[in-house]
């Protein structure tokens, strides 16, 4: 139920209308912003990701997720809140190998796990969406030391907004296919803000970095942060 109540399953379940997910080709780079093709790709995530165990915190339809298990010969499971999303990435991926897709909230994926992790990342995904708090701390006890973790987010300045003041969620949308708007709530910092709940997880802050999008204006459009497990 709070899957289906969520604007994710709405879009979801819009891109499920148009038309059937059909298996694809794994992309050839990973895409951390809105723009394909800006920033930088899976070396993020550290430099070597042979048989390394990488979770993806919010898969959508599973591209990244993909590129690194074929690509970079990572394995990977992607975790995704709304079970329509995981049949499109299994319909898309399913039948790769070092590749797993699971219907499962991100705080309760992690929660449960029993095994560490070399990296964990978020394109846009659960990171936030669910509130740091909880989730950074869950996080950092499933990372190994020294291991990276990686998220993307929409920029707190996009558009002229201005960065949260406190560290409370505020109001945003979720644009469907159809151009609705749906409201959720959204964990809007800037890269200082992020560092603080990143030092109480005991990660540490390695780079923030501001991405444009020439589409949307003079506004910086993505947020890249990475970090360590001290």
């Amino acid at each position: 139920m709070l899957a289906q109540a969520s604007p994710w399953y709405a879009h979801a379940l819009q891109r499920t209308a148009a038309g059937p997910a059909e298996p694809l080709a794994p992309p050839a780079r990973m895409q951390w912003t809105t723009r394909p093709g800006i920033g930088p790709g899976a070396e993020i995530l550290g430099p070597d990701l042979r048989r390394k165990r990488v979770v993806e915190l919010g898969c959508g339809p599973g591209h990244n997720a993909a590129c690194l298990a074929t690509r970079h010969a990572a394995h990977v499971t992607g975790v995704d809140l709304v079970g329509l999303q995981v049949r499109r990435a299994r319909s898309h991926y399913g039948r790769l190998n070092n590749l797993a897709f699971v219907a499962e909230h991100a705080l309760h994926y992690l929660q449960a796990a029993d095994e560490q992790f070399d990296a964990v990342y978020s394109v846009f995904g659960a990171i936030g969406l669910v509130a740091p708090e909880l989730l950074l701390p869950a996080i950092a006890n499933r990372l190994k030391p020294g291991c990276s973790l990686a998220f993307s987010v929409p920029h707190p300045q996009r558009g002229g907004r201005v960065p949260a003041a406190d560290d409370r969620p505020r109001r945003d949308y979720v644009t469907l296919p159809d151009r609705t708007r749906l409201p959720v709530a959204r964990w809007d910092f800037d890269a200082s803000r992020w560092e603080k709940h990143l030092d109480r997880a005991g990660l540490w802050l390695a780079s923030a970095q501001d991405f444009h999008d020439p589409r949307k204006g003079r506004w910086p459009a993505t947020l890249l942060i990475t970090a360590r497990k001290l």
